[in-house]
């Protein structure tokens, strides 16, 4: 009996929807304390529908947990309802359209277990370093406005992201050429996308560089933005210092857009202030002056530094300064030299210092660590106090600062009109190098009390308020950086040190006044260091070193030392000497130690150890 050709056609391709699929492999992944990600091979056979997760907890059954699309090769799994120093195992089954499944994977085994600050500041940035690497435009490189924006690109928010590519680079989340590249990439689209004498809009199409009006007369020139951009790619030409012709390259092209920038134009060439905005098509229409203090600090730095249309230091004092700047006030014990009310949303103390390093130098109205210290305290004590009464607010659930909320978008601040209950991780977190202690609670509150809801691939979501039960799904870029950005500022000073070494900035905080100031940048009736200093392993082998962990707000003031059981000094440990407050391993040697009962005291803290 012949079978017709088309017959046997269908029934071979019946065949082979109908043949099992072979199982996931590439297994990969890493364990945090309260939650896992693995990923794994994409399979490529046809009709693939998806993937479904199983796990086993602690040798336990296998137990199937998750589906997910044939379009993803990637799962997160919050554990942290099961208890934290598990050990799990993860396997996978890849199914058709037609149902037809594979066997399990090969088991991955991935531990949970308690995380020291370090490992969750590093798994913060890492997380957030994503949104600027992984979902950057895939034309230009540059970073979206937020997860939902397609094409629309973000000037301000790209020098954010630029900045927070170096941290990946020092990190090791990527290689220095990878980034380089991808800057190069950036900058070289910048070279051709719209420019309003020298300054971008606020948006931009990332495939054609044309502008997106931002508002009904913002189709032209944003020179805040275009100022915040100017400030990231500033710290990469310092960066990317060596004598290698690529480096020199991309050192050369960051010149040459800066020198294009003609912020003397944005002052309508005499006014005594600068302007936010200028449309080719509606001129000065948005009649914006720029007068702090605000987020814009770094646009009056900037202009006075530019080597090529700059405009006069004087404009620092009449501009900026110029109109409703200093303040005097306290408020919750916290003194506020400059700003408004309260501070204002907690961006003010972040957008301009992401760069810029406000410490030991103070102009004639302020220092500026101080300034955005005493804010993003009073910010706290806000939230602590919490006089509308919503849910959620404590001292480690706190920051109130521009971000989406369950209505909309508002610049949430410490005021009755400006807090409607929602609260932004990067409030928090952004001011980690002001009050590390207390933001770095903050994360892990925000981590361990809402991460199922709370933190996703790009990191923590935008906000949340929980008198509404309302997670965001969204990320945005202007809040995403100064995450990533001000954590390491808090770890290293990376972005200080190679802003500040711009050869033009020194010349123009002189110029404006600016001068040595010694006050001391932590708040002296805080702690120096974090009660729950880390002693590991403990207790040790004698002869063995041991590990301090300490967290310090103060350098100076802190004394270290060993004793026997009778109170006898046996050891002096040196402090940290870098004079950057942040978190600290201090190697502590036993060689010497016979076993015994020690004591290591931190000033008058005493902590215990056990040697064998």
């Amino acid at each position: 009996m012949r079978i017709p050709l088309l017959v046997a056609l269908l029934l071979a391709g019946m065949g082979a929807s109908l043949a099992q699929p072979a199982p996931p492999t590439g297994l990969e992944g890493k364990a945090y304390e309260q939650h896992v990600e693995f990923s794994w091979t994409a399979n490529t056979e046809p009709n693939l529908a998806g993937y479904r997760v199983y796990r086993s907890v602690n040798g336990g059954a296998v137990e199937w947990v998750a589906n997910v699309s044939s379009a993803i090769t990637s799962y997160m799994d919050f554990t942290g309802t099961l208890g934290e120093n598990l050990n799990f195992q993860y396997q996978l089954k890849a199914h058709t359209i037609n149902g037809q499944e594979s066997g399990l994977s090969s088991p991955l085994p991935l531990v949970t277990s308690t995380m020291s600050d370090p490992q969750f500041l590093d798994m913060v940035q890492e997380y957030t370093f994503r949104y600027f690497w992984d979902f950057a435009h895939p034309v230009c490189g540059m970073a979206r406005e937020r997860n939902t924006s397609g094409d629309i690109v973000t000037t301000g928010g790209t020098g954010f992201g630029i900045m927070a590519i170096l941290v990946g680079i020092e990190r090791g989340f990527i290689t220095r050429e990878a980034g380089l590249n991808r800057l190069i990439q950036i900058a070289s689209f910048l070279q051709y996308a719209d420019r309003f004498h020298g300054v971008w809009p606020h948006w931009m199409n990332g495939t054609t560089g044309n502008v997106i009006p931002f508002s009904t007369y913002d189709d032209g020139g944003d020179l805040v933005e275009t100022s915040f951009l100017l400030q990231g790619l500033l710290t990469a030409r310092q960066y990317f210092d060596q004598d290698d012709p690529i480096e020199e390259a991309f050192r050369d092209l960051v010149t040459s857009l800066w020198e294009d920038v003609d912020f003397n134009f944005y002052r309508k060439q005499v006014n005594n202030f600068l302007y936010w905005h200028w449309s080719p098509n509606y001129a000065w229409q948005m009649n914006f002056p720029i007068r702090g203090f605000n987020e814009a600090m770094i646009i009056y730095i900037l202009a006075i530094a530019s080597p090529t249309h700059g405009v006069p230091a004087s404009l620092y004092h009449t501009g900026w300064a110029g109109a409703s700047y200093t303040n005097g006030n306290s408020y919750y014990g916290y003194k506020l030299d400059v700003g408004p009310y309260r501070g204002g949303p907690l961006f003010f103390a972040h957008y301009s210092y992401l760069g810029f390093d406000p410490r030991l130098k103070r102009d004639a109205y302020a220092n500026y660590f101080i300034r955005n210290r005493n804010h993003t305290y009073i910010n706290r004590e806000y939230c602590i106090e919490n006089p509308e009464g919503h849910e959620g607010y404590g001292e480690n659930s706190w920051g109130l600062t521009a971000s989406d909320n369950p209505w909309g978008y508002l610049a949430h601040e410490p005021t009755a009109g400006g807090d409607n209950g929602t609260i932004t991780p990067t409030a928090a977190l952004s001011s980690m190098p002001y009050t590390p202690n207390e933001s770095i609670a903050a994360l892990k509150h925000f981590y361990r009390e809402y991460g199922s809801g709370l933190w996703g691939p790009y990191g923590f979501y935008d906000a949340f308020n929980p008198d509404q039960n309302w997670f965001a799904n969204s990320y945005l870029a202007i809040d995403q950086g100064p995450i990533v950005c001000m954590i390491e500022n808090y770890r290293t000073g990376l972005l200080w040190e190679k802003f500040m070494a711009n050869p033009e900035i020194q010349s123009a905080l002189d110029a404006i006044g600016f001068v040595p100031d010694s006050t001391e940048v932590a708040v002296l009736e805080r702690p120096l260091y974090t009660m729950d200093a880390t002693i590991f392993p403990n207790p040790a082998l004698a002869g063995n070193s041991i590990t301090l962990e300490l967290s310090v707000l103060k350098i100076t003031g802190i004394d270290i030392s060993i004793h026997d059981w009778t109170g006898r000094t046996v050891s002096v440990i040196p402090a940290p000497t870098t004079g950057m407050p942040g978190i600290y391993q201090l190697q502590i040697p036993t060689e010497n130690l016979p076993p015994g009962m020690y004591f290591l005291k931190i000033n008058e803290d005493a902590f215990q150890i056990l040697l064998f």
